[in-house]
């Protein structure tokens, strides 16, 4: 069964010229002992609830899961198998979710894939909490994560497994393929970490110097993982990355290179194999096939499941709900509510304060909704009264509070990083809407899980708050410059720069109304004058015209003499310096521009009707201006430096964000 996947990952990287058969082949007998006796799936369903969740941390090693999946049954046939890495295939380079039955996230950035795993668990952790009762237990599985070496030396290893062992997460176990060897060669000159006892340390039940290539042994290392009631477990397997290649076993070459026709003939020699390519034996086939195991094993589920809609239908209904991913039924009437509150209170506050305010009316009536912040929780203000802090008793069960809230505000600590693909994991398993706050500026630790939750299309919601030199003494390390414009060019994130409360509920309402997108909500330290406004209708577009000059006699259908589109803090900017040049009848149009992603999303038709064509544009953002040109301006009032450390207020007039600069800016540009 081994040697399956063995001759698969063999063939396959050979027909595409291109992959990484040293994983596979040297964790095919960890594959055998995880898959065929201790994981919970079912091929037939791979979305099936209450599944054990696998993650293949060491993503290069992509023709393992694949093998796997298709040996046990899934919807993966031979020729899929065949077109390994190629375009449009069923089996990219590295695992995809969405893309192949039975994958659970996509991987290949080293670290983030065991990062997810962490997530996942967390979330079956506090579904468990949340809806199993006595005599009823309807969630009830275990995530299982393949790691390498590389997975361990990425940092985000670090942040994440601190935290799963300080969350007693024993229903998580990560299969470490301790092989030695990496593209570089053999790792003992740049890895000397002694990871067992670094795992230790951590608070994890760690099972050191299994065999990696005798099943039983694995067998029986994962059967006392299970056991574990209040720690993860790492099993470390000692391996030989490319087992049963008589040349290129136990080398780097083995890694990431086809091991081509000649010594693949040698290890089929070697290994016994004597099947064609991409063909596999009768016996073979049919010992590895978990089609009925798994049938059966959803069966017995579903016979419990239903035993639970007799004994808690309301519960059960939400259950489903909630994995599904639906928003509560209620759910626009709640955000109509939610924005008419902001504005009609038309508050003036910290847009940070806003998003708090937002959260705290979608937070009551939406349970799934799982905050957090880096550290930084009186200052991004991701908490509320309905989301008190996630506990854990000493057997590791959450803690209901007094009032028998469980807990829903995450601490990750100084993690940004760990907690960026945690919320990933948990967006992934399904049952919550993750959510979690930094700085902006910090948002450059997130960056590659923030990329990877917008390829995987989750709706993650990143708070980013101190969005600008706005945060004052701090001084350049902390703020924002290149952030906003950096975050805009990540395909499939939609970006929220919000002026003011009524911009930052309606910001909130499309981030959990998207299920598709994940998001980011950049928000400011200093408080923000609400801007009026008839309707918050044409928020939801992006960009709308906030206010027409009609006090120099404007009328509705002709053009302005000029545009100044502006976000966040800078909108105020905006009016004031309208204001001032309408004294000299200058016509100008605001334009709040709360997410430019969303905007260019729109019709050419709405967007001609918010900037008209020939009517001079000027943007003001307080960061760089490269950004801006996009739009045709004719100027851009911006930050193309880093910042100063002094007062607000002082920054302000030293970078030119005062109402002189906007107005002369605009006369400029007129001729005036």
């Amino acid at each position: 069964m081994a040697n399956a996947i063995r001759a698969l990952a063999m063939d396959a990287v050979q027909q595409a010229n291109s992959g990484h058969p040293g994983a596979p082949m040297g964790m095919a007998d960890i594959g055998v002992a995880l898959w065929k006796r201790h994981l919970k799936h079912n091929p037939a369903n791979p979305q099936w609830a209450d599944r054990d969740r696998f993650v293949l941390s060491n993503g290069h090693g992509s023709m393992l899961i694949y093998a796997l999946l298709h040996l046990t049954g899934y919807e993966l046939s031979l020729d899929d198998l065949k077109a390994f890495r190629q375009m449009h295939s069923k089996t990219p380079g590295h695992p995809e979710v969405g893309v192949t039955p039975g994958i659970e996230t996509t991987t290949g950035p080293l670290g983030q894939g065991i990062t997810n795993a962490v997530g996942m668990a967390l979330a079956e952790k506090l579904l468990a909490a949340e809806f199993n009762i006595d005599g009823h237990t309807i969630v009830d599985h275990r995530t299982y994560a393949f790691l390498g070496d590389g997975c361990l030396m990425e940092g985000i290893s670090h942040e994440a497994c601190a935290l799963a062992g300080a969350w007693k997460l024993n229903k998580l176990i990560a299969l470490y393929d301790d092989n030695g060897i990496s593209i570089d060669g053999q790792v003992a000159p740049w890895f000397i970490d002694n990871t067992p006892q670094r795992f230790a340390a951590y608070g994890w039940n760690v099972i050191d110097a299994v065999d990696g290539h005798d099943i039983d042994a694995v067998d029986a290392a994962i059967a006392q993982a299970k056991l574990s009631t209040d720690k993860p477990t790492l099993i470390v397997c000692k391996t030989h990355i490319g087992k049963g290649s008589p040349n290129r076993a136990n080398t780097s070459k083995a890694h990431g290179e086809p091991l081509g026709a000649a010594e693949i003939a040698l290890t089929r020699e070697a290994l016994g194999w004597s099947a064609e390519p991409f063909t596999i034996p009768a016996d073979v086939a049919a010992a590895w096939d978990c089609r009925a195991a798994g049938a059966a094993a959803q069966a017995e589920w579903d016979e419990r499941f239903e035993a639970y809609v007799r004994a808690c239908p309301t519960q059960a209904v939400e259950f489903e709900r909630r994995m599904i991913g639906d928003l509560p039924d209620a759910f626009a009437e709640i955000a109509v509510d939610a924005v008419g509150d902001a504005h009609d209170k038309a508050e003036t506050v910290a847009s940070r304060k806003a998003s708090q305010l937002a959260l705290e009316h979608f937070t009551a009536q939406l349970p799934e909704m799982l905050g957090g912040s880096a550290d930084l929780t009186g200052s991004n203000l991701t908490n509320t009264k309905s989301t008190p802090a996630l506990r854990f008793d000493a057997a590791g069960a959450p803690v209901r509070n007094a009032e028998g809230q469980l807990g829903r505000h995450i601490n990750y600590g100084v993690r940004e990083f760990g907690m960026a693909a945690i919320m990933n994991g948990i967006a992934l398993h399904g049952g919550y809407i993750p959510y979690g706050g930094t700085f902006l500026t910090f948002s450059d630790y997130s960056r590659n899980a923030i990329r990877m939750a917008a390829l995987m299309k989750l709706r993650v919601v990143h708070v980013f708050t101190h969005d600008s030199i706005g945060l004052g003494e701090d001084g350049p390390t902390h703020q924002s410059i290149e952030h906003a414009a950096s975050l805009r060019l990540i395909p499939g994130l939609d970006v929220w720069r919000p002026a003011d409360t009524c911009e930052t509920t309606v910001a909130w309402t499309m981030a959990l109304a998207n299920r598709n997108r994940p998001s980011a909500l950049l928000l400011s330290r200093q408080n923000l004058p609400y801007a009026p406004k008839s309707t918050a209708d044409e928020i939801t577009k992006g960009a709308y015209v906030l206010s027409e000059p009609s006090d120099v006699g404007f009328k509705k259908g002709k053009k302005p003499d000029a545009v100044i589109i502006a976000t966040g803090s800078e909108v105020q900017l905006a009016l004031a310096a309208q204001a001032e040049l309408a004294k000299d009848k200058i016509a100008v149009r605001v334009v709040s521009m709360p997410s430019t992603t969303v905007f260019d999303r729109q019709s050419v038709e709405y967007k001609s009707d918010v900037l008209p064509r020939k009517v001079p544009r000027i943007a003001v953002e307080m960061g760089v201006t490269d950004f801006w040109w996009k739009y045709g301006c004719a100027a851009v009032i911006g930050i193309d430096t880093y910042g100063e450390s002094a007062p607000a207020g002082v920054l302000f007039k030293h970078f030119g964000f005062t109402t002189e600069n906007v107005v002369a800016t605009v006369r400029k540009v007129l001729g005036e």
